[in-house]
């Protein structure tokens, strides 16, 4: 405890942005967005299937420009990327106030997605990544609160307004709140950890002792190993959220029921990723990726299964408990397997087939509840497909062991600034 107090105090300006990018995150997820799911699809006229096509299409879009958009990282310093995401983000949901054409809404919903969803966690992540080495488990899951932090009071603040004000303008509000965080974030980062030079001239090496390049990564059977593990998340655990109203006309819950069972989700996720950070820290991701998945598919199984408020409470805690443990591995296993020189282009990589998965989810759960499949029965097909894909990340656990570079002695971060 000690030890850790002495972390946050020598460290705070760099963890505190790191939190304010991830929360700022949240008003481009799935589970902000979808508060105003059945707001948005009786404004236009839209069922299930059609909402879950037009979000898919957009969020497709955007993985898609994640991958280029994605490796600014690599050439721009955290501060000016991630205000101008900011101020990009804060113009999109200013934008949702007043949109009244179908064409706009699915612009909208792109720009929400590239610059929430996709941008702002993806800075956030790269930054702590690069900018520490001996203690990168602590600092992705300190500075992964934040988006924890919005899943936890967004979702059920926004939802409680809702039944007083109308729902564009509260995305006025959303709007307004970004934009009085880029200030604060510019302040933060007036004296960025790794200077820009710093971060190009070294870094932590990965597999065989290698800074591997995007091309290289993306030929490599781990990648590919960890793509099932690498979506699996992003794919279901948005479109849970995305369906959430639906979820609870399907268990006979109130909407506000079901949402007042989000801060366990939360309390769950949170402490798993402190404890995945820690492991991280101790036994590397490559050991901890056969295994983290796996309270996930436990959680989806009971929540299938659940009748009652507590037992689908306990199965959400339960997926909380593996979306914990995935924000901690996703930030860290891409730097320990591949390096961290060219961490930006390659986590943009990963990041663009999240995002492909969080457009996947929604559309087919919602194709299948057209169909008359409600998402509680869709859940038990989705625990075992957390199954498998726990497989496949053992496998690429075991190889990336076998190819990693092992340094002598301890690795230390690097100093604070030039």
């Amino acid at each position: 405890m000690r030890e850790l107090s002495a972390f946050l105090r020598a460290n705070a300006p760099w963890l505190a942005a790191g939190f304010l990018l991830t929360f700022a995150s949240s008003f481009g997820q799935t589970f902000f967005i979808a508060v105003f799911a059945g707001e948005i699809r009786a404004a236009f006229d839209l069922s299930h299937g059609g909402w879950g096509a037009i979000y898919a299409m957009a969020t497709t879009s955007s993985a898609l420009v994640m991958i280029w958009a994605g490796s600014l990282t690599d050439r721009f310093r955290v501060r000016q990327i991630g205000v101008g995401v900011l101020i990009g983000l804060a113009l999109a949901a200013g934008s949702m106030a007043w949109i009244g054409d179908l064409w706009m809404l699915v612009a909208v919903i792109f720009l929400l997605r590239l610059s929430g969803q996709g941008l702002m966690g993806h800075a956030a992540m790269v930054a702590m990544a690069r900018w520490f080495v001996a203690a990168r488990g602590r600092a992705v899951s300190i500075a992964g609160l934040g988006v924890a932090m919005g899943e936890a009071f967004l979702p059920i603040t926004f939802a409680a307004l809702l039944v007083a004000f109308d729902w564009r303008a509260l995305w006025l509000v959303a709007a307004c709140v970004l934009l009085a965080m880029a200030p604060v974030l510019w302040a933060l980062l007036r004296h960025e950890r790794t200077p820009q030079s710093f971060a190009q001239a070294t870094g932590s090496s990965g597999m065989e002792g290698r800074m591997w390049t995007r091309g290289a990564a993306f030929r490599h059977s781990v990648f590919w190993l960890m793509v099932p593990a690498l979506m699996g998340p992003a794919a279901w655990n948005t479109a849970f959220f995305f369906h959430q109203v639906h979820v609870a006309e399907a268990k006979g819950w109130a909407h506000l029921t079901l949402v007042s069972t989000f801060p366990f989700y939360t309390a769950s996720s949170v402490a798993s990723m402190l404890v995945a950070g820690w492991l991280v820290d101790r036994i590397g991701s490559t050991r901890l990726a056969a295994f983290y998945l796996l309270p996930m598919a436990a959680g989806y199984l009971v929540f299938a299964l659940a009748g009652t408020v507590p037992l689908g409470g306990f199965g959400i805690i339960l997926i909380g408990a593996g979306v914990g443990m995935h924000v901690t591995m996703m930030a860290t296993y891409w730097a320990e397997v591949f390096g961290t020189r060219h961490l930006g282009a390659i986590r943009a990589m990963m990041a663009a087939f999240m995002v492909f998965g969080t457009a996947l989810g929604p559309a087919i759960t919602g194709m299948l509840i057209d169909l008359g499949i409600d998402f509680p029965a869709q859940c038990l097909g989705i625990g075992a497909y957390f199954v498998g894909s726990a497989g496949f990340a053992a496998v690429a656990g075991r190889r990336a062991r076998r190819a990693l570079h092992q340094p002598h002695g301890h690795e230390r971060d690097p100093p604070a600034a030039e």
